[in-house]
């Protein structure tokens, strides 16, 4: 069992820069691999980012990719997301999740995430 707490949300003017954090429970953090999702007003629940238990692997949806920066710290059992030139398009509730990983694998799939945290807003204004 793991618990997600994500901080780091607010409003920001195009062009800015965000750093989203998620801090999880527990002492086998390590153990997860971790993932950014976003869901916007009226649409479906979108992977932004992901990463491997190690942090060596990761994966951005296309578009993000150049933009955002997913990172972890195993020590401080945190996951971070650095998001720069931010577009309004972007605005969205963002959540950290994670699953339980035998392996170096990077997940993309929203089912395969068992822990999810409860959400940080993230406003662009134009």
């Amino acid at each position: 069992q793991v618990q997600l707490v994500e901080s780091g949300g607010g409003l920001v003017q195009a062009g800015g820069s965000l750093r989203l954090s998620c801090t999880a429970s527990g002492r086998t953090f390590s153990s997860y691999a971790m993932g950014w999702f976003r869901q916007a007003p009226g649409k479906e629940r979108e992977l932004v980012a992901a990463i491997s238990r190690s942090g060596l692997g990761t994966y951005y949806t296309g578009s993000l990719k150049g933009r955002f920066t997913i990172s972890r710290d195993n020590a401080k059992n945190t996951v971070y997301l650095q998001m720069n030139s931010l577009k309004p398009e972007d605005t969205a509730v963002y959540y950290c999740a994670a699953t339980s990983a035998t392996s170096s694998s990077v997940y993309i799939r929203l089912g395969s995430y068992n822990y999810w945290g409860q959400g940080t807003q993230v406003t662009v204004s134009s």
